[in-house]
C-alpha cells in the first residue's frame, strides 16, 4: 500500500513548484497524447461475420485512434491533433462527424478563464469562444506510474452529449422507420435490447495527474488539478500521454486559433444537434427504402 501525503501537503508543494516555474520566464512544455475510442460492434443489430466486423473496424480505425499535442506554459495551452492522411469512405464519414464534435485545435487560458476551439464541421469552419469549463474534481488517495512520473488519481462527472451517443442515433432512426412502416404497432412492444438502453445523463471521468509537472493543464478541455494530467478515462475514450518534452530549445507561440465563424459553445451545440437530426432522418429513410418490397435498383 502506497502511503500518500495529505492534500494540504500536496498543494503546499505545488505552490512552491509553481513559484519556481514562475521565475523561469521561458518555461514551456509539450505532452503527446494517444486517444483511443472503443467502438460499438453491434452495427444496428445486423448479422455480420467476424471477418466483416473486423474489416469495418479497420476502416474506421483512423477516426477512432488519434494523436494530439498539448503545448503549455504557466497559464495557457494549445491542444492540436497531429495531421494524418484520411483513408476510406467509411472512415472519412465517421471522421467528418468526429472532427466537428471533438476538438482538433483548441486553446485554454487559465488566467483569463476562456477557451477557443476551432472546428471544421461538414465543410464549414467554426471558431468557438466561451468561458473555460470548470470541473469539480475529487482527489483520490491512489497513485500509479505513467512512464517515469508518479501520478495521483482524481475523479469528476461530465454531462453526456446526446450527439455523441451513436447508439441513440441508430435507435431514433429505427424508431422513426418503424413508426412509418408500422404506425399501428404499440410502441411499448418495440424490442429494447440491453445495448440499446438509455445512456446516463452523466458519466464518471477519471484523471491521473503528476505534481512533478506543476501546471494546471491537461488534454482537451480538462484542467484544474495540481499537476499536469497525463491520462483521462472518459466513457469509451482513453487519452494517454506517451511523451513529454520540457523546455526545448525551440519555443512555440501559444495563442488562440483565429479561423472560422465565431460562435458560442451553446450556438455550436445547436448547429451540430440539427445536423445529427438530419442524419437520423436520412438514415431512417435510406434503411426503409432498402427494406421495402421492390425498393432495390432495377436494371
Amino acid at each position: 500500500m502506497v502511503k500518500l501525503p495529505n492534500m494540504k501537503t500536496i498543494f503546499t508543494l505545488v505552490t512552491i513548484l509553481v513559484t519556481s516555474l514562475a521565475n523561469a520566464q521561458d518555461f514551456q512544455g509539450k505532452a503527446y497524447y494517444f486517444s483511443k475510442t472503443g467502438m460499438d460492434m453491434d452495427f444496428g443489430r445486423r448479422q455480420m461475420s467476424e471477418e466483416q466486423k473486423k474489416a469495418i473496424a479497420d476502416r474506421m480505425k483512423s477516426a477512432l485512434e488519434r494523436t494530439f499535442i498539448l503545448t503549455f506554459d504557466k497559464s495557457a495551452a494549445t491542444y492540436k491533433e497531429e495531421a494524418k492522411l484520411e483513408i476510406t469512405e467509411e472512415g472519412g464519414r465517421r471522421g467528418a462527424m468526429l472532427s466537428g464534435i471533438t476538438s482538433n485545435n483548441s486553446y485554454k487560458n487559465i488566467k483569463t478563464a476562456e477557451y477557443y476551439d476551432q472546428r471544421e464541421f461538414y465543410g464549414k469552419n467554426f471558431l468557438i469562444k466561451d468561458s473555460l469549463v470548470s470541473y469539480n474534481w475529487t482527489l483520490v488517495n491512489e497513485t500509479k506510474k505513467i512512464g517515469n512520473y508518479t501520478c495521483f488519481k482524481a475523479t469528476t462527472t461530465k454531462k453526456v452529449s446526446e450527439i455523441m451517443d451513436w447508439r441513440a442515433m441508430r435507435r431514433k432512426a429505427r424508431q422513426q422507420r418503424d413508426q412509418r412502416e408500422k404506425s399501428n404497432v404499440d410502441q411499448a412492444s418495440t424490442e429494447n435490447t440491453p445495448d440499446e438502453s438509455e445512456m446516463p445523463n452523466e458519466i464518471e471521468v477519471i484523471a491521473w495527474y503528476t505534481t512533478e509537472i506543476p501546471v494546471n493543464q491537461g488534454p482537451g478541455s480538462y484542467w484544474g488539478l495540481p499537476g499536469l494530467i497525463l491520462e483521462v478515462q472518459e466513457g469509451k475514450t482513453t487519452l494517454l500521454c506517451n511523451k513529454i518534452v520540457l523546455n526545448a530549445e525551440e519555443k512555440e507561440e501559444i495563442k488562440p486559433p483565429t479561423k472560422g465563424k465565431k460562435v458560442s459553445q451553446a450556438e455550436f451545440d445547436e448547429i451540430t444537434k440539427k445536423k445529427v437530426k438530419e442524419m437520423i432522418e436520412q438514415f431512417s429513410t435510406q434503411r426503409r427504402g432498402r427494406g421495402s418490397i421492390g425498393g432495390g435498383r432495377r436494371n
